[in-house]
């Protein structure tokens, strides 16, 4: 599979794709202007996370479990693709009997509220569902995130239950609302 393989997806605001390596310093740029708010959301970062060598890394690494079936990891980004606006990663790629991803997602603090992230993640599930053919998509989120809550509620995403103590985030294990996405088409 050459790069020109790889998924690119277009929305009416932005460009969804795998990044490449060379592209590392875009994401370097929204982790570290998006530190402090994002740490509420995420695991304790090393800090590694915060250099250039190892986004280069992660982007190899994001192409090659992509090729693998494993995950698709997209950045999601300005039309002229010189900003990251947030991510969006389909990750835990199980098929068989299964076939199903879990979804985890991430956005700049200067672009929460303007519909952004519901255009890349309803964007990227029919890529999830028409063409990597899953039939379910997975999404936790931490009972106090409102913001998790009302969006997957309005791309359809139904509650199933209630994890205790299911992640650690920036620390700490975390209650999470367990929902899922049904490929309507798979039915």
């Amino acid at each position: 599979m050459k790069t020109t393989d790889l998924p690119r997806i277009e929305t009416q605001r932005t460009i969804l794709k795998l990044m490449e390596p060379q592209e590392a310093d875009l994401m370097l740029t929204f982790r570290m202007e998006n530190k402090d708010h994002l740490m509420q959301w995420e695991p304790k970062r090393a800090p590694e996370f915060y250099t250039l060598p190892f986004w280069q890394a992660q982007f190899r690494a994001a192409i090659r479990e992509f090729r693998r079936g494993a995950s698709l990891c997209l950045v999601i980004l300005s039309k002229d693709e010189q900003e990251v606006l947030g991510v969006c990663n389909y990750t835990n790629i199980i098929r068989g009997t299964f076939e199903a991803a879990h979804l985890g997602y991430a956005l700049a603090q200067k672009h929460q509220g303007k519909g952004i992230m519901f255009e890349a993640l309803e964007s990227s599930k029919g890529y999830v569902f028409d063409e990597l053919k899953l039939h379910r998509i997975m999404a936790n989120y931490l009972p106090r995130n409102q913001r998790s809550c009302a969006l997957l509620k309005k791309l359809g995403f139904e509650i199933e239950g209630e994890a205790k103590k299911l992640l650690k985030i920036n620390g700490v294990w975390e209650d999470h609302i367990i929902t899922s996405l049904i490929n309507p088409r798979s039915c």
